[in-house]
């Protein structure tokens, strides 16, 4: 039951750096959009959830009060880095999880429509149990990228990836693919599907797993 929007979650982050209220909330609100709002389970959410970052101000340098200033930019790259580091762990230490997928998509024309399309990947059961199954079914992915909501999508353009394995091009099967090379890829423990639209120059990146028996076992023994 891990999809933040949060969810079920409590995030913290610390850090010694002198930094002005409006830029650290800036701040966290970046943080956690690039992060802990870019992670997904199965796609159930919770209202217990929390991301909070801190800031003693004990370093002895001069308050930062933008984060595009050089002592802004490189808090600003750590704590996302931070953050994205114990997100990820999430993803890893998922319900019954054995493979940690990155799902990357590209050439849109806004960001929100390049997250649509990859959380239609990443909550697809069809897509998540293939991965599971180690089996490279590029329609799946391919059919999860046509139901993500994009009125206008033109499928003929679109490009899959499953790691280095061009896997699909203008919508169809590459001439050059291999199932076996597929199938190598899908047995890795780490995963990277990389989708590009061609309507665009936005990118979203979401981090998921696959959904295994043990997912099905923990949830149905459980209870609240």
């Amino acid at each position: 039951m891990i999809r933040p929007n949060m969810a079920t979650m409590l995030g913290f982050v610390a850090t010694d750096a002198r930094v002005a209220p409006r830029a650290l909330q800036a701040l966290v609100r970046e943080a956690a959009d690039r992060s802990f709002n870019r992670i997904t389970i199965d796609g159930d959410t919770s209202t217990n959830d929390s991301f909070v970052l801190v800031a003693t101000g004990q370093a002895a340098h001069d308050e930062i009060t933008a984060l595009e200033s050089p002592e802004g930019a490189a808090l600003r790259e750590a704590v996302i880095a931070v953050s994205q580091q114990l997100a990820q762990a999430i993803v890893r230490d998922g319900e019954g999880a054995t493979k940690f997928i990155t799902v990357r998509v590209d050439g849109g024309r806004s960001k929100e429509e390049c997250r649509w399309v990859a959380y239609a990947i990443a909550h697809s059961p069809l897509v998540k149990t293939a991965f599971f199954a180690s089996d490279p079914n590029l329609g799946r992915i391919l059919a999860a990228v046509g139901y993500a909501g994009i009125a206008d999508l033109d499928q003929s353009l679109i490009d899959l990836h499953l790691d280095d394995v061009h896997v699909a091009t203008k919508g169809g099967r590459h001439p050059a693919y291999q199932e076996a090379d597929g199938q190598r890829v899908m047995k890795q423990s780490e995963i990277t599907v990389r989708v590009d639209l061609h309507r665009g120059a936005a990118h979203a990146t979401v981090w998921t797993c696959d959904l295994s028996h043990d997912y099905v076992t923990i949830n149905a023994d459980y209870r609240s």
